[in-house]
């Protein structure tokens, strides 16, 4: 099951550091200011716990913003799928 919620960014782990094009976050970060985030990023959500591995330029957008919330598309996982992620 897949749902929409509001996560503060302090929650979310990005296990895996990912390079971003800061031109893409300044371009995003414009943007969000202006309409807000169009597309929710997606999370995992196992044991409680929101897991981020893609998104990463709205993600970094909304922390240089200043922003203490993000709009996530969560979906429930277990711990087998979080470690399919991360191998």
């Amino acid at each position: 099951m897949v749902t929409i919620k509001e996560i503060p960014l302090s929650k979310i782990r990005r296990p895996i550091p990912r390079q971003t094009n800061s031109e893409k976050v300044t371009m995003l970060m414009e943007s969000i200011a202006k309409e807000g985030l169009r597309e929710p990023i997606d999370v995992l959500e196992v044991e409680g716990q929101y897991y981020g591995f893609s998104g990463c330029h709205r993600y970094e957008a909304h922390e240089r913003l200043g922003k203490e919330t993000i709009q996530c598309r969560v979906r429930s996982a277990p711990r087998a799928v979080l470690q399919k992620h991360l191998a």
